[in-house]
């Protein structure tokens, strides 16, 4: 009986966590870094929120979010998710993406970092953030040798950390075109969602496990929401 009870159990979390990873499974994810000059940080942030406006307007547009980094006001993050890479490539050619690209480019001291997707692991939808929510946005780097390894630890971190207090989201994504590279994105209520979360055992755990594996810094970046 105990043999049967474990095993439904089991059965149970596999099937939330295969309904879960279905769910976003075609979905193309984007995530995108533009650094303007200081003297260009609001005139940038405000064609960014135009651009958003217009783009969640776009078919297949599930969430089109833009941030900007907390003590670098000139530094900002776009977050896009589509319902396939079909729509995600249709919103590229679109009309008011490409008068985005063009009328921004002046203002930037670097070029525009566009970094499409695949899900790794992929919350069932991400909490309503309210006006003190912090996003974090981290680049993962793992050597090519330790992508296994790297991927698994990244997808445990992503699932504990989602039971966080305070956690709103915590998903994890491959980079298409490099597949030891990972990029975690996450939403915490507050500030103390996010010290608490940094001293978490599975949190330490994780940093110590991916310590011998990182082919680069551990690039975490904390922003707000500019709407």
């Amino acid at each position: 009986m105990k043999l049967a009870i474990r095993f439904l159990l089991g059965y149970a979390c596999l099937t939330v966590g295969l309904i879960e990873g279905a769910a976003a499974a075609d979905h193309a994810f984007v995530v995108s870094y533009m650094e303007s000059t200081p003297a260009a940080k609001e005139q940038a942030a405000d064609m960014l929120r135009r651009l958003a406006k217009l783009s969640r307007k776009d078919p297949g547009s599930v969430r089109f979010e833009v941030l900007q980094r907390i003590g670098y006001p000139d530094q900002f993050a776009v977050l896009e998710v589509w319902e396939d890479v079909k729509a995600q490539e249709a919103h590229g050619q679109a009309a008011h993406t490409q008068l985005f690209r063009d009328k921004v480019k002046p203002l930037l001291r670097a070029p525009y970092d566009e970094r499409p997707h695949i899900p790794l692991a992929v919350g069932s939808g991400a909490a309503s953030a309210g006006k003190g929510a912090i996003y974090a946005v981290t680049h993962v780097d793992v050597i090519p040798k330790g992508k296994d390894e790297g991927t698994e630890a990244v997808r445990q971190l992503s699932t504990a950390s989602r039971k966080d207090q305070g956690n709103l989201r915590f998903d994890s994504l491959t980079q298409t075109s490099r597949p030891n590279h990972m990029t975690l994105v996450e939403t915490w209520k507050d500030q103390k969602a996010v010290t608490a979360h940094s001293a978490a055992d599975h949190t330490k755990q994780f940093r110590d496990r991916l310590g011998p594996l990182s082919g680069a810094l551990f690039d975490e970046r904390f922003y707000r929401a500019m709407e």
